[in-house]
This record gives C-alpha cells, sequence and structure tokens, in this order.
C-alpha cells in the first residue's frame, strides 16, 4: 500500500483553516449582536372625544344658605279674661279668612251684664229728662228780665247743675253699655287677617286671661327666605333681584330680594337679605326648612364643561387634559355654578383638549384613542 505524503506547506495550510473554524465556531455566538428592538406602542386604553371649554355668558350670582320662615306671624290671643272657652273652631293648617271667628267664650254672664248696663242707661235718660224739664220750668220762674223773677239765683244755679250732672250720668252710662257691648264682641276670638293658622293652644272649658296666646297666624300665607351672605358682598344686594332657592327635596322655587338687614351680625359677620318666595305654598316650603339659593347681582363670562367631563378624585374636581402622544393629564380645577347640563370651572384656559365623557375610567398618564365626536 502506497503511502501519499503531504507537502509540509498544505499541512500548514489545511492546519490554519481548521484552527480559523474552530475560532469562527466559538466567537460567532458572541460576536453576534442582537438587532434592537423598536419600543411596543403602549395600548389606548379606551377610546375618547375631546371637548374644549365654552365662553358663555351666564348670570353672576351670590350663593347663600338660610332658613325659611313665615313673613309675619300673628299671635292671636284673648281680650277678656276670667270666662270659659265653649267653643274652638280652627285648628292647626287650617286657613282662615279675615274676621272668621276662631273661638267662643261663655256668654250668658256677659249677656246679664249687658242687660243691667242697658237699664241703667234707660234709668240715666229717665234722670236726666226730669233734671232737664225741672230746669226748663225754674229758668222761666227766674227769668227776672220779663218780670218773673219769683225764684233766687241760687235755686236757678241749682237746678242747672242738676241737669249737668244728669246728662254726665246719661253720657256715663252709655259708656259703660258701649264697654258691655264691646265686651260681647271680644267673647268671639277672630282671625285678624287671611292666613293659615300654624299653632293653637286654645282648648274648650279653658279659662283664660287677658293678653294669653290662643292661636298663632302665618299671615297671607306668604313665607319668606332670610338668607345669609358674608359681609363683602352686602353692597352687590339690591331690592328685587331674582333669586333661585333650592329646597331639601331638591325643588327650585323662585323669590325677589324685599330687603337686606341693616346691620352685620357681630358674631357671625354675616348680612341677613329677606327674600320674598313667589311660587311656593305651604304645601312646598315650609317655615323652618333649611334651603340654599343662589341671589342673581348681574351677568359675566365663564368658561363651561358638561359635567359628564368633571371627575371627583380626593374631594376634588378634576378633568383629563389630552397632551402629546394621546397622554392623558388629570388637571384639578374649581367648580362654580352649575345648570342641567353645563357647569362653570376654573383653572384651565379656553384652548385646552378635554376628555369628553368616560373621564372616570382613566388615570393619570394613560394613553387614549381620540376619535371625531358624533
Amino acid at each position: 500500500m502506497r503511502v501519499l505524503k503531504q507537502h509540509p506547506k498544505q499541512a500548514a495550510i489545511c492546519a490554519c483553516l481548521v484552527l480559523c473554524g474552530a475560532i469562527a465556531l466559538i466567537a460567532i455566538p458572541k460576536s453576534i449582536a442582537k438587532a434592537p428592538k423598536s419600543p411596543e406602542t403602549p395600548r389606548p386604553a379606551m377610546t375618547v372625544t375631546v371637548i374644549s371649554p365654552v365662553k358663555q355668558i351666564w348670570p353672576v350670582v351670590i350663593e347663600a344658605n338660610g332658613n325659611i320662615e313665615a313673613w309675619q306671624e300673628s299671635l292671636i290671643g284673648a281680650e277678656i279674661g276670667g270666662y270659659a272657652l265653649t267653643q274652638v273652631q280652627a285648628q292647626v293648617g287650617d286657613e282662615v279668612k279675615r274676621g272668621q271667628i276662631l273661638a267662643q267664650f261663655a256668654g250668658d254672664t256677659l249677656k246679664i251684664e249687658l242687660a243691667q248696663q242697658q237699664a241703667a242707661l234707660a234709668e240715666a235718660e229717665a234722670a236726666w229728662s226730669e233734671a232737664s224739664d225741672n230746669a226748663g220750668r225754674i229758668r222761666k220762674l227766674g227769668d227776672i228780665e220779663n218780670g218773673n223773677g219769683a225764684l233766687s239765683s241760687q235755686q236757678i244755679k241749682q237746678s242747672a247743675l242738676q241737669e249737668q250732672a244728669a246728662a254726665a250720668r246719661l253720657q256715663a252710662a252709655k259708656a259703660r253699655l258701649a264697654t258691655q257691648q264691646l265686651r260681647i264682641k271680644q267673647s268671639q276670638v277672630t282671625a285678624p287677617d287671611d292666613g293659615v293658622i300654624s299653632a293653637r293652644s286654645a282648648t274648650v272649658g279653658a279659662v283664660v286671661q287677658p293678653g294669653q296666646e290662643l292661636f298663632k297666624l302665618i299671615r297671607q300665607s306668604r313665607l319668606e327666605w332670610r338668607a345669609e351672605i358674608s359681609a363683602m358682598d352686602a353692597a352687590r344686594i339690591k331690592s328685587g333681584q331674582q333669586v333661585s332657592i333650592t329646597l331639601p327635596n331638591g325643588q327650585q322655587v323662585n323669590g325677589k330680594v324685599r330687603k337686606a338687614a341693616p346691620t352685620v351680625d357681630a358674631h357671625t359677620r354675616n348680612l341677613l337679605v329677606y327674600v320674598d318666595i313667589q311660587n311656593a305654598s305651604l304645601d312646598t316650603a315650609k317655615p323652618g326648612m333649611f334651603a340654599k339659593g343662589s341671589l342673581q347681582t348681574g351677568q359675566g363670562e365663564v368658561l363651561t364643561l358638561p359635567g359628564s367631563s368633571v371627575v371627583m378624585r380626593d374631594g376634588f374636581a378634576h378633568v383629563f387634559l389630552l397632551g402629546a402622544n394621546n397622554k392623558v393629564k388629570m388637571q384639578r380645577i374649581t367648580l362654580g355654578r352649575q345648570d342641567k347640563q353645563s357647569v362653570a370651572i376654573n383653572g384651565i384656559t379656553r384652548d385646552a383638549q378635554i376628555i369628553a365623557s368616560g373621564a372616570g375610567f382613566l388615570a393619570d398618564g394613560d394613553v387614549v384613542k381620540v376619535v371625531a365626536a358624533k
């Protein structure tokens, strides 16, 4: 068998090739650099539409709190005393008219006393008539100028005094009779004005004293809202300004400023404003209720947003602003007056891009997909 001998030069070349191949096999996995990955685009949190604040002309208002009270509450009491109540004809909540009988005192004793005064008056009239006739006759008998001076001047003077005394007793009897007639009238407790009975303490059989309270009456069923406002707003209050009042059940009623108190409360530093309630009855608004309201003092420009674009976080109002790369930023704002659809806001510019709806599902820094509003 023939053995072929390699040339030394060829052997060296082969060895170099083998060595290079081994080095390449070892070095290639470490030397090959991974291609840099392109950053992944964040997935939108939700699809939204954007809006900008709208400038509107809104009334300039002062927000206030206060109580609803009766415009005037009359205290109806007894004008006579020592007599028992025999009838009580009005109850709490009854609507009454001026002069309507509310209660009646026992009148038997008063009628007897009236008869006595009528008899006394008749007696006084008779006595005066007799004294007047006697004085007339004496004046004739004592008429010296006509030659009839049969009586002395003292007798004539005495008859004249008796006539005057009888006339005075007659007037006194008439006054006593009028007083008794007035007491008869006062035995009926009547309403001093139209209105609604708000309280009753009168009971049948009770013997009351003069001046004792029997009923309370809300005059003309009128109510007023007594609003408390800050002293710094006192100069803006004028009579006749329109007022919107919100009752505890959410119902709104209208009112008009009647007047403001002349002084500011030294303890609260608040001014009391009296507002006549115009379109509410005692069925909806009642004295003693607490109510909120707004007093319209003029008009001004405000920025408004739909209420759906505002979210409450940690007790404060926020909106989400659309920024670069469709990222949203939560921005705190201040709320003003609101109506059924819009709310006045402060804290952002007119050209801001605001997430219109669904903001309650977003977080600061979320990416959104913006679509055109339908």
